[in-house]
C-alpha cells in the first residue's frame, strides 16, 4: 500500500518534531527506564532470564535454555539504508563472550519473526551448540541457506513443543506497520538464494508469531512486534509479558486489546533499543519509542499491571 500525501506529510511533521526535542525527551525516557528496571519480575526459583537486547532473550532453567528472537551481531545503520549489498551473518566472537559461559544445555532458539533484527544470529548459534531452530517457513529456508535444514523445525500454530522443561506455543499474530502505519517493512516470505544476497532487506518478514512459554509453574509470554490478531491470543492470564514496544502506536487500542486478554502479572518492555548500536556498547534508545509514556499506557488499561524493563546482558534470577 501506498502512503498518501496525507500520512506522508504527518509522518514528515512527526519527524521533524521529534528531531527538535529529541534530547528533552530521551532523557526522560532515560529516568522511566531506570525507574522500571528497579520492579521485580517474581520469578520462581531456578529460572534465570537475560535481555540481550531488541526482542531477544536467553531463559534458562536448571542448566537449560532456550533463545528467543537472539539478535547480537548488530548490523549498522549505514548497512540497511545505504547501498552497500553485503550479507548479514552472525559473529561467533560475540557468541563466545556473551553467550557460552550461561547457555548451559541449549534445547531450542524460538524465532517469532526473521526480519534481521531477530533472526541474524539464528543459524550461527543453533550450530554452536547443536541445537534446533523453531519458527516458521522463512526461519527454515534462512537456516537452509547455512547448510543447517536438518536443524529447522517449521512449527505447527498452538500446538505445544516439549523443549527440556519448557512447554512452548507458537499463537500466530501479526508485525505492527510501521511504514506510515500502513505498511509492514520488509513484508513476505524469504526467498534469498544464496547466502551472499542475504542483505539485511533479504531478511523478509515471514509469519509472525507470539510465543506462549510454560516452565517451573510460570507462563511467559513473548510478543515481539506489536500487533495482534485478537482471538488467538490466549486468555486465562500470563505471569510476564515481554511486550516488544516498537510501532505500539501504528496498531489501534494495541493495550486495550492484548492486556485484558494476556492479564499479565508483570509487562516487561523491549524493542525500544537503537539496535543499530554493538550490544556491547552503551545501550541508545530507538527514535520516537517514547518510553516515558508506557507506564501510563498500561495504567489506563489497568493499574493491576505492573510495568517493569530489564538491564541488558544482566541475569535476573527466581
Amino acid at each position: 500500500m501506498t502512503p498518501s500525501p496525507r500520512d506522508l506529510a504527518h509522518y514528515l511533521r512527526s519527524i521533524g518534531r521529534f528531531v527538535r526535542g529529541r534530547e528533552e525527551r530521551e532523557a526522560a525516557d532515560r529516568v522511566v527506564v531506570g525507574e522500571l528496571e528497579a520492579v521485580s519480575l517474581g520469578l520462581p526459583a531456578g529460572l534465570d532470564i537475560e535481555w540481550l537486547g531488541v526482542a531477544g532473550y536467553r531463559l534458562t532453567y536448571e542448566g537449560q535454555t532456550i533463545y528467543l528472537d537472539p539478535y547480537l551481531s548488530r548490523v549498522p545503520l549505514g548497512q540497511v539504508i545505504g547501498r552497500r549489498a553485503e550479507p548479514a551473518l552472525g559473529d561467533p566472537d560475540l557468541y563466545a563472550r556473551l553467550l557460552d559461559e550461561r547457555a548451559g544445555e541449549v534445547v531450542g532458539i524460538l524465532a517469532g519473526h526473521t526480519h534481521f533484527d531477530h533472526a541474524i544470529d539464528i543459524p550461527a548459534i543453533a550450530r554452536r551448540y547443536g541445537t534446533k531452530a523453531y519458527g516458521s517457513r522463512s526461519l527454515r529456508h534462512l537456516m537452509g541457506l547455512h547448510g543447517l535444514a536438518d536443524s529447522a523445525v517449521e512449527i505447527e500454530p498452538n500446538r505445544p513443543y516439549e523443549l527440556g522443561p519448557f512447554t512452548v506455543r507458537f499463537v500466530p499474530s501479526l508485525h505492527s506497520k510501521l511504514i506510515l502505519g500502513v505498511a509492514v517493512p520488509s513484508a513476505g516470505e524469504l526467498t534469498c538464494e544464496h547466502l551472499d544476497g542475504l542483505t539485511p532487506s533479504a531478511f523478509r518478514c515471514g509469519d509472525v508469531f507470539g510465543l506462549h512459554i510454560e516452565v517451573a509453574g510460570c507462563t511467559i509470554y513473548h510478543q515481539g512486534s506489536a500487533n495482534l490478531i485478537d482471538d488467538q491470543v490466549p486468555r486465562g492470564g500470563v505471569d510476564v509479558f515481554l511486550a516488544g514496544i516498537a510501532g505500539r502506536t501504528f496498531t489501534r487500542d494495541y493495550w486495550s486489546r492484548i492486556l485484558p486478554r494476556l492479564e499479565p502479572r508483570v509487562v516487561v518492555a523491549s524493542h525500544f533499543d537503537d539496535f543499530f548500536r554493538p550490544v556491547e556498547g552503551e545501550q541508545g534508545l530507538s527514535l520516537n519509542v517514547g518510553v516515558r509514556h508506557l507506564p501510563d499506557e498500561v495504567g489506563a488499561v489497568s493499574d493491576e499491571f505492573a510495568v517493569a524493563a530489564l538491564r541488558p546482558l544482566e541475569t535476573y534470577r527466581g
